[in-house]
């Protein structure tokens, strides 16, 4: 699979999953009304996140927020902070991964920045993720605890037993786009290997010498010839050359 196919598809299958927070967060059907010993009622119930609904056997429906924060569940506020920032951090992976994108050239990016900003967005995609799966998770523990607990006070039987509540479809909606979130996080992860070029991968590094670029030259060694001095008087005088083209200088000897 190709870099720009797999970064594109970690793009459109983050969107997804991040739509599908918002909406199993906006969604009534967190927890629906039991009726599995009473098919039969006149009423019937289900609770979201931000309120409560009741419908009757005519159709009509009245929903009811909730107008406390304080009076409500430790739990169900952390289900709702979760939600919210699986939703916030989404949302700001996609406007990284937009500008991340391959296909999409913005000035002189190099492919290294884009690189980071899409190992960027595929982690905030995985934490957004991983957030959503842990709130539905624990909406879906509270309702499981609850059930329990309202089916042993029916068998014992004592009055004015609650009614018992069990999955709506939004926990399914928001487990599903978690899981999306996660999947298309991990392919953006996976992209961002083949952004980087692979020059900056293996650099080189080489030293040059401070100073002069001093050039030596190889021979035999013939030991310290030091260079005759040229003197001009009398009593000096140039001789003539050797064999080997070097001229031969008469010594203060010879003058005796």
């Amino acid at each position: 699979m190709s870099t720009t196919l797999c970064q594109v598809m970690g793009f459109l299958v983050s969107s997804l999953g991040v739509a599908g927070s918002i909406v199993a967060t906006a969604m009534d059907t967190w927890s629906t009304q039991d009726l599995y010993d009473n098919p039969v009622t006149a009423v019937f119930q289900y609770q979201g996140l931000w309120r409560s609904c009741v419908r009757q056997s005519s159709g009509f429906t009245e929903c009811r927020p909730y107008f406390t924060i304080l009076g409500l569940p430790a739990m169900f506020q952390a289900v709702r902070a979760l939600m919210i920032v699986g939703i916030v951090l989404g949302i700001l992976g996609l406007l990284v991964c937009i500008f991340a994108l391959k296909c999409i050239r913005i000035g002189t990016m190099e492919d290294s920045a884009k690189a980071n900003m899409t190992l960027t967005s595929g982690i905030m995609f995985i934490v957004a993720g991983l957030c959503a799966i842990t709130g539905v998770s624990v909406f879906a523990n509270m309702l499981v605890t609850n059930f329990w607990m309202s089916t042993t006070n029916m068998y014992q039987g004592m009055q004015n037993v609650q009614n018992r509540y069990t999955f709506g479809s939004a926990l399914f909606v928001g487990w599903v786009a978690g899981g999306l979130a996660l999947v298309g996080g991990i392919m953006m992860c996976l992209a961002c290997r083949g952004l980087i070029p692979e020059e900056s991968r293996y650099k080189a590094v080489s030293y040059n010498a401070s100073g002069r670029n001093i050039s030596y030259r190889t021979g035999p060694y013939k030991g310290y010839e030091p260079e005759p001095k040229t003197r001009k008087g009398t009593g000096y005088e140039e001789g003539p050359q050797n064999e080997d083209g070097r001229r031969s200088y008469p010594s203060k000897y010879d003058y005796v």
